[in-house]
Formats: C-alpha cells, structure tokens, sequence
C-alpha cells in the first residue's frame, strides 16, 4: 500500500515571521524606553548643574568647611530629586510605551491573522450548493497557505461524492421506470382478458396500479431533485412568474373547487420577472400550489401572490388551518419530511414537493423561507432574482 505523501516543509513558516516580528517589537520597545529615561536623566543633569555655586571666590577655612557641608547636603538633595525624576520618568516611558506595544500588537496582529479571516469567510460561504467554489489563498508557501491547499482538496472530495450521489439517484430512478412500465403493462392486459375477470382481481389490480402511480410520483419527484442539484441549467430563459402561477392555478381548478377552496390571487403581478428554466420553475410553482390544495381544510383558502420590487421576484402562497410548530414546519424542505409523521407511504404526494420547490429556487440564486402562521396554517415565500422583463418574451 502506497503511503501518502507528506507536505514538503515550507522554507518560510508563520513562526519564524512571528518570531520576527515580535523580536522587532521588543526591541523597538526597549529602544524607546531607554531613549525616553535619557531625556529625563539629561534634565536633571542640567538642573544639578545650574545650582552649583561659584568657584572663583575666594574662601577661608571655616567657609570651605561650611561650604562642603552645604555641598554636602546639596549633593544628597539632587541624588533624591534625580532618582525621583528617573523613578517618573521610567514610569511615564513604561505607560507610553504599554499603549505603544498594544497598538503595534494589535496591528501586526491583524495583519498576520488577517488570512485566517478570509479562509474563514470563504468556508462559511460555500455549502452544498456551491461546493464548485475554492479558497485558493495566494501567499508564500507558509502554514496558513498549506491550510488553505488542504481546504481546498476537502472541498473538491466533497464535491465528487455529492455529485455521484445524485447522479445515483437520477440513474437508480431513471432505471427503475422500466419494471414500473413492465408491471403497468401485465395488469392492464391482465385485466383486459376476454373471459370474465372475478372482482377481486380487479379490485387488486386498481389498488396495485395506485400503489404504481404513487411509486412512479416518487420516482419523478427524485429524478427532478437529482437534475436540479446536478450541473448547470441549459434551458434558460426570461419567465414571468406571474403568468407562471396563473397557469398552475387554471390547470388545477378541478382539484380546487373539489375541495371548495376559496382562492385570492389579486397579488399576482406580470411583472414580476426572473430568469431560468421554465420547466423547473413550473415545476416549482405548481409543487407550492398543489402543497396549498393537498394539505388544506375543505372549504379552506389559498392566497396568492407574485410581485417583485428592486432585485427581487417573490412567490408567497398561505393557507389556513391548524396552528403548526415552526421548528417542524422549518424541517419540511427535507426530502420525505412530513408533519407528524416519519412515514413516506401517504396518498398525499411523495414526501419530495417542498424539497423540490427549495433546490429549484437554490438552482436559480434564489430560497425558499417556510412560517407557520399565528392564526394557523403555512406560508410559503419563494425568492428568485428579478430580471428585465424582455418584450413579448414568453412566459
């Protein structure tokens, strides 16, 4: 087994420019410290000598006695003021030049950490959705830079693993349509015998082939997640989300006056543009749209709204209902996530249309925000990038 390579041993590491730095600032310091206690020492040199008295006069004996005795005691005086001056002076050097070194610290300081801050910045940047994006830190060959490098390869192993992760999922969904199809096809024919068919073999069959309906939703709902977190979108194009909802809105008027919903979309602005795929964000709308009828109340309401201001293109659907817990409604966005219950195998959808709707909009710059309502039930806001609305470009 081959053995992994170590890192060759930069020539020039952040110790020895620690090291560097930091003896500077000491001596820079000392230097001043020493240069601060010889000002004051020179003063008082010079006051010492501006009191001596005069030598030329002419003195007895009991004078010079008298003299030397002042001298004396003149001498004491200034060895006691000069050693209070030093002892002042030394401690007005020693406060200068404390703030002097917590300036200079806190500069160099940050000026050595200040790559650190920007690994840091970058890592808290990239998640799942941009893991394509590097730190590649410039700088010599030092430990922060061989920190960065190693960053940067963990972030390019995980890219691989997510990437075939989803390409598993879009292959392992994509190949399990043909056994659906295969099963599909033996209980219609099955079923289409000319000799009398008993009921309960129908009545099977129609609970088989739901059950078919229900596992081919599922597998739509994972191909459409693993095709929107995988590569770039190549139908892009101009789209009025507006237009968008009011078509997903008349595409399920059967399902919603069914329920007897009451619907207000007098929010619902054409001009409220973003640019993308039309088939993920119909796909998107009409996953918030069926959430709004499917997990709703008969006799219940839906409101609608797409409007746009500055940079934004917003889609907010609310419903009514009983009041939710936040921290659940929060945990909705991952795939087979339910209210209450951990189970996937429920007739009301695949467990995937929230998932979907927030890979859709994470594809497209966007997010998608879930509120449980004081008054109760959900709110659902979509935010896309706005984009100029381009004349008579399709919706």
């Amino acid at each position: 087994m081959k053995k992994p390579r170590r890192p060759a041993r930069p020539g020039r590491t952040v110790r020895q420019r620690f090291t560097a730095l930091y003896g500077v600032l000491f001596l820079l310091s000392a230097v001043g410290l020493l240069a601060i206690t010889n000002v004051v020492s020179l003063g008082s040199r010079i006051s010492a000598h501006e009191g001596d008295p005069a030598t030329g006069a002419r003195l007895t004996l009991e004078n010079a006695q008298q003299q030397i005795a002042l001298l004396q005691s003149r001498l004491s005086e200034m060895e006691a003021l000069q050693s209070r001056r030093l002892l002042a002076g030394s401690v007005i050097a020693l406060a200068v030049m404390v703030v002097v070194s917590f300036v200079l610290g806190r500069v160099v300081a940050g000026r050595v950490l200040r790559p650190l801050r920007t690994i840091t910045a970058a890592t808290r940047r990239i998640s799942a959705d941009n893991l394509h994006e590097r730190l590649a830190v410039p700088g010599p060959a030092d430990e922060v830079k061989d920190l960065a490098d190693t960053i940067d390869g963990l972030l390019e192993r995980l890219e691989g693993s997510f990437a075939a992760q989803r390409r598993f999922v879009a292959d392992a969904s994509h190949e399990l349509r043909t056994p659906l199809t295969t099963m599909r096809a033996s209980l219609d024919v099955a079923v289409a015998k000319p000799d009398p068919v008993p009921a309960q073999t129908i009545a099977l069959a129609d609970r088989v082939r739901a059950e078919l309906d229900q596992v081919d939703r599922l597998l739509d709902g994972l191909l459409t997640l693993a095709r929107t977190q995988h590569g770039a979108l190549s139908d892009r194009a101009t789209v009025s989300l507006g237009r968008v909802v009011a078509a997903a809105l008349d595409g399920r008027a059967a399902d919603i006056a069914d329920k007897a919903l009451t619907v207000h979309a007098d929010e619902v602005d054409d001009g409220a543009w973003t640019r993308g795929s039309r088939t993920l964000l119909s796909r998107m709308v009409g996953n918030v749209i069926d959430n709004a009828i499917v997990h709703n109340q008969r006799g219940g309401w839906i409101r609608v709204a797409a409007t746009a201001d500055r940079d934004t293109a917003r889609l907010i659907v609310e419903t009514g209902g009983d009041v939710l817990d936040q921290e659940q409604v929060a945990l909705l966005t991952r795939p087979f996530q339910r209210l209450g219950t951990d189970r996937t195998g429920s007739d009301d959808g695949s467990g995937l249309g929230l998932s979907i709707v927030s890979a859709v909009a994470a594809a497209h710059g966007g997010g998608l925000d879930l509120r449980a309502r004081p008054e109760g039930g959900l709110r659902v806001a979509v935010s896309l990038p706005l984009a100029a609305a381009l004349t008579g470009a399709p919706a």
